[in-house]
């Protein structure tokens, strides 16, 4: 399959997810406490393939510059996640303070379409480069995709906004996905500078975002799941990469 075709099949996918960890906190029925451990193995695998293969790939695409684009790709999370959308953090929101005020439940939309939108850059990219890269990438995406989800119906419904509207949020974070994938199919020529932003933001998700809720939990059990999803990561390298 052509890496362009591939890559919208499972940007598709990942909005899915998207989709679905949105119908988790709008359908109470849901079990919700296993998105704990999502987080942690996503924080765990997406900050290997971030470090081991994205940052690498980068610098051979485009030599030294590449690492002024990772940084770069990192503040720009930064600055819609945790300044535009102050005190944002992924999974349940329970706060009654002003936080989940209407017009905060908007900045934090705004805040996770960024990062959902190079969500989907990052699967594109990869497969632009190899289809091992794009494989891995998304696997690394797909792990917080539902948590990802989750977050945004769970704001909405903690700003006094109605279930289908919360339901609607992860959906629009599911197309942002695809328009990533759509955004980067387009500019495929710009590959060299797609990874590496999208390599950023991924650091930033798994170390800033997902790490600290890993913390919060007593117990050495999330802490190893972080570790099993770098192993994972390890693990498939050795078998199926080719080298």
């Amino acid at each position: 399959m052509h890496p362009i075709a591939t890559s919208l099949l499972l940007g598709l996918t990942a909005a899915a997810a998207n989709v679905f960890g949105g119908t988790i906190i709008v359908q109470r029925d849901w079990e919700r406490r296993y998105l704990k451990y999502f987080v942690a193995l996503g924080a765990g695998f997406m900050l290997a393939t971030s470090v081991v293969e994205m940052v690498p790939a980068s610098l051979e695409l485009r030599g030294k510059s590449a690492a002024f684009l990772v940084l770069i790709g990192y503040l720009i999370v930064h600055f819609f996640e945790h300044t535009v959308t102050p005190h944002f953090h992924f999974g349940e929101e329970i706060h009654t303070d002003e936080f989940v005020h209407p017009h905060k439940s908007y900045s934090v939309l705004i805040g996770l379409i960024i990062h959902t939108f190079f969500d989907g850059i990052a699967i594109a990219s990869g497969f632009l480069v190899s289809n091992w890269l794009g494989w891995i990438i998304f696997l690394a995406v797909f792990l917080h995709k539902i948590p990802e989800g989750f977050t945004v119906a769970s704001v909405m419904l903690a700003s006094g906004r109605s279930r289908r509207f919360a339901w609607g949020a992860s959906a629009v974070l599911g197309a942002a996905t695809f328009a990533g994938v759509l955004t980067m199919a387009a500019f495929r020529r710009d590959v060299s500078a797609g990874l590496p932003l999208s390599a950023g933001v991924t650091i930033y998700v798994a170390a800033t975002d997902l790490m600290p809720e890993v913390n919060k939990e007593p117990g050495a059990g999330m802490a190893l799941l972080v570790f099993l999803g770098v192993g994972f990561l390890f693990l498939l390298d050795q078998f199926f990469h080719a080298h």
